[in-house]
């Protein structure tokens, strides 16, 4: 029985320190922040038609039939 609380506590230990799950975590965290500012972004583009002018200008740009604005 001696042998089982003591290699439970090693294990708790050994996992208490891994920090290979801190990192996938981390890398969420991050991921989620991007998306939802990129949501965010898109959002404020696509209301009152400010993403079809935006569309228009950089075709415009690109195509240069006109001066960039």
């Amino acid at each position: 029985m001696n042998q089982l609380i003591t290699a439970f506590n090693n294990f708790i230990r050994s996992f208490a320190r891994d920090e290979e799950g801190a990192q996938v975590v981390e890398y969420a965290l991050i991921i989620a922040v991007v998306s939802i500012a990129l949501v965010i972004a898109l959002r404020a583009l696509t209301t009152g038609g400010g993403f079809a002018a935006f569309i228009t200008r950089v075709t415009t740009c690109l195509t240069g039939t006109a001066a960039c604005v």
